[in-house]
């Protein structure tokens, strides 16, 4: 027997192109409720919400220890369908244009609330998925009904972080860095290299460009290799749970024996890469690139850069931002489109600056910089 809601869906409205959102924007969009007869409704309400978290379990012996750990950045409740059991001050309840409530008794056929949240201004870490955390944005529609199980429907929007290269000094400066090592068994004499890069912060879509000068003075052959790979920590319990994987690789030509070149690489950043997250407690992305030279018979000498992955720019759009009074909503009732008139997209808001990284040693957790033993 069919029930009497056959259905609940919330929805966005895109602002521009790419289907970001960032601080200080409007995300408008609305609810559609189906029901088959009448029906009457304790509430119905729209929450917009971002927090991370962070699980995981590890094997002790017998004992299996589960890690765990949240940071919610917002939570903003709407009702469109007023809480009859709550009367306090702080039901944010949406009206209708002219200023009215919606019946807690509705017909039957599809009804449309619109309706319009502000994301805070305030620094928060862009969206991100990964293995064993996660930060999420989501609206989410709850219908609640007398004697009944709640029915939800959610939807995640894509969060970027704002970033502005000018305001950050940091991320504007150059890198340097050298290595040599003597040969062994199969090898004799001496390899070197002196690597620099041009900055430390690069945009999605970027090239990165490796200068080197390569020193040979060994009696074989070597090739430089390219890398960049990525390294996700997450934090629970005062542990730290690390995931990396190479993302691109690249190997340049070989240089003969008693030889030096100076060799440049530009390694392009995929546009679809996650920027960056340095600015969440429990979870970090971040990446490096790293120049190895490939010596027959012998330990690679190898030196890592620490670099940092910007949003590329946005695409405004061009719709102005609703007014005040399009807070409200008007529901319609027996609509023969399912979606009925929505309100106009908002524009993006202007870019805020992102504060700078924290540097490494403000995280005991981490490994030390110069440590090139280890493979992360």
């Amino acid at each position: 027997m069919p029930g009497t809601v056959k259905s609940l869906k919330v929805t966005y409205n895109p602002i521009n192109e790419s289907d970001t959102f960032t601080s200080g924007d409007s995300v408008s969009g609305q609810v559609a409720l189906e029901v088959a007869k009448d029906c009457e409704v304790d509430s119905l309400l729209v929450k917009f919400k971002g927090k991370a978290s962070v699980l995981w379990s590890e094997r002790h012996g017998q004992v299996t220890v589960v890690y765990s750990s949240k940071d919610k950045y917002f939570s903003i409740k709407h009702y469109l369908i007023q809480d009859k059991d709550r009367k306090d001050d702080d039901q944010v309840l949406l009206t209708t244009q002219g200023g009215e409530t919606n019946n807690n008794v509705l017909p039957p056929g599809i009804h449309i609330y619109p309706f319009t949240f502000q994301i805070p201004f305030q620094e928060m870490p862009s969206s991100f998925k990964g293995s064993v955390g996660k930060i999420v944005y989501s609206l989410e529609a709850r219908l609640s009904r007398s004697l009944r199980i709640d029915k939800t429907d959610t939807v995640k929007i894509k969060f970027v972080s704002n970033a502005d290269m000018s305001s950050d000094p940091q991320l504007m400066e150059p890198q340097h860095e050298t290595k040599d090592k003597k040969m062994k068994l199969f090898n004799s004499g001496m390899v070197a290299m002196d690597v620099d890069l041009e900055k430390t912060g690069f945009c999605q879509g970027e090239g990165i460009m490796v200068v080197a000068c390569i020193q040979n003075n060994s009696s074989r052959p070597i090739k430089p290799k390219y890398c960049l790979y990525r390294k996700h920590s997450f934090f629970a319990r005062g542990k730290r749970r690390l995931d990396t994987k190479d993302l691109l690789k690249e190997v340049g030509e070989p240089i003969p024996p008693s030889a030096s070149e100076k060799v440049t690489r530009v390694i392009t950043i995929p546009h679809d890469l996650e920027p960056s997250i340095l600015n969440c407690s429990i979870l970090k992305a971040e990446y490096r690139v790293r120049v190895n030279l490939d010596v027959k018979y012998a330990t690679d000498p190898e030196i890592k850069f620490n670099i940092i992955i910007l949003p590329a720019a946005q695409v405004a759009a061009s719709a102005p931002p609703p007014a005040a009074s399009g807070f409200g909503f008007e529901p319609s009732g027996n609509t023969s489109s399912p979606w009925g008139t929505v309100p106009a997209p908002p524009a993006a808001a202007a870019p805020q600056p992102l504060d700078p990284p924290p540097p490494y040693d403000a995280y005991g957790m981490y490994p030390t910089m110069t440590d090139s033993g280890k493979i992360f």
